[in-house]
């Protein structure tokens, strides 16, 4: 009878797997055919774009998207926009985030309770764009990289996995470092950073993202259009090669630019591909031990 019950629950079992294995591969597959549609689509022709809807393998291939690219200065300034806010954003976020963290996490600080209740309440609640606006006036940030990173230098979300790692950290470590000696400042830098990198990693690649994406606070805050991030600008020139109404010396594009449309798409992702792999075995591993003690 047992026997009999190990060898059903077995079918079911390798039923079930067979079953998941293969929606699973159907949703990487929907999320995977619309980047190789992408791809596919800037090293096509004009005609070839044009006659077919969805293309994935180019029967004409063609390299007149990135020599276009390549041969303007736009494209590469959008990049060096976006690569600067992100590199430049990312180390500050870090530093704040840490700190900020950090002190959260001890017990033992004076206010602790009040201030940790008033980051969750700015997760659900927030001033809104026109009050944001205003500040930003306000301190003369306008028409500023600066603009596109301290409103947004402290994620409440990664503060709180961030802290939450913190506090999971024995506390053993930091009673034995001040035995030796050491203060505040050393036991974070030399024993909380060292053992936090896993978390570091993940946070950072989260800030990394939201920086390289940066579009909002560019449309918003930037005026002058030498300073657009590579997400403005691709946004122009979707605009411009469909024909709309758009700002056309930005972007020096003239329509029909499909292809050109999909390679700018494709030069905009790469960098975050790139990054990616060198934290992705830390990204797992951060996440969850941020997240499992409250």
């Amino acid at each position: 009878m047992a026997q009999s019950l190990h060898k059903k629950h077995s079918i079911g079992d390798r039923i079930f797997s067979v079953v998941n294995n293969t929606l699973l591969a159907l949703l990487a597959i929907a999320c995977l055919l619309p980047f190789v549609n992408v791809i596919a689509s800037s090293f096509a022709s004009t005609r070839e774009i044009i006659e077919k809807r969805f293309v994935l393998f180019p029967t004409t291939f063609s390299l007149d998207a990135y020599k276009y690219i390549l041969s303007t200065p736009t494209i590469f300034r959008g990049l060096g926009v976006s690569i600067g806010v992100t590199v430049v954003g990312t180390l500050l976020s870090m530093a704040l985030t840490a700190a900020m963290a950090y002190g959260l996490s001890r017990r033992y600080l004076y206010g602790r309770n009040p201030i940790n209740f008033i980051i969750v309440f700015s997760m659900l609640f927030s001033g809104g764009m026109i009050p944001t606006f205003l500040v930003v006036k306000g301190v003369h940030l306008i028409d500023s990289y600066w603009s596109m990173i301290i409103p947004s230098a402290i994620n409440a979300f990664n503060l709180i996995i961030m802290r939450n790692f913190f506090q999971a950290l024995p506390d053993s470590l930091e009673e034995s470092a001040k035995i030796d000696g050491s203060n505040d400042l050393g036991v974070f830098f030399k024993i909380m950073l060292p053992l936090s990198l896993p978390s570091i990693a993940t946070i950072s690649l989260f800030y990394g993202v939201a920086y390289w994406n940066t579009y909002m606070s560019a449309i918003l805050y930037l005026n002058d259009s030498f300073k657009w991030p590579i997400q403005v600008l691709l946004r122009q020139i979707v605009i411009v090669s469909s024909g709309m109404q758009g700002d056309s010396s930005v972007v020096d594009i003239i329509p029909p630019a499909q292809g050109i449309k999909m390679a700018v798409i494709v030069v905009a992702t790469l960098p975050m591909l790139i990054a990616y792999p060198f934290v992705q075995r830390h990204f797992v591993k951060g996440a969850m031990l941020g997240s499992v003690k409250g």
